[in-house]
């Protein structure tokens, strides 16, 4: 197999992976398969809603335990050690040209959440500001065009 490209994860990140999968293996599969069972016994599985329903909630959850196990299985966990530039892992603040600031934290795409401000360094925002020091201003491409924004703050 060819070298398999690392997924950058914050340590919270690694255990949120590590608790669904668990859960899955743990809860999830032998409840699915106690539902199965109890579908068996009710007789002709060719007509069986239940039974089917059953099978194809088994092949979901056995396909999310694969994907988990790759992706556990090719995590780095990040590290930000560094407070005086931004890296994977900073929680910065930002001042856009019109006053407003947000705060973000800059994670690995697999934990990119925009709505609960943690946006992944392959974003714009990111890009822009990844190796970047408090007070530079920086360029943001977009696709409505750049903007500048300031760093205001890193944590």
């Amino acid at each position: 197999m060819a070298n398999a490209e690392k997924i950058m994860v914050t340590a919270e990140g690694y255990l949120d992976l590590e608790n669904e999968l668990n859960e899955l293996k743990n809860v999830r599969r032998p409840q699915i398969i106690q539902a199965i069972k109890e579908a068996r016994a009710l007789g002709d599985l060719s007509e069986n809603a239940d039974y089917d329903a059953a099978r194809d909630e088994q092949a979901q959850v056995e396909g999310r335990i694969k994907e988990l196990e790759y992706k556990i299985e090719h995590c780095e966990i990040i590290e930000n050690k560094k407070k005086n530039s931004v890296s994977l892992g900073s929680k910065i603040v930002i001042k856009y040209d019109d006053g407003e600031t947000d705060e973000y934290m800059i994670v690995g795409s697999l934990e990119a959440d925009p709505f609960n401000n943690r946006i992944s360094n392959e974003s714009p925002i990111g890009i822009a500001v990844m190796g970047k020091k408090q007070g530079d201003v920086v360029s943001v491409a977009s696709p409505n065009g750049s903007y500048e924004v300031t760093i205001m703050e890193i944590k």
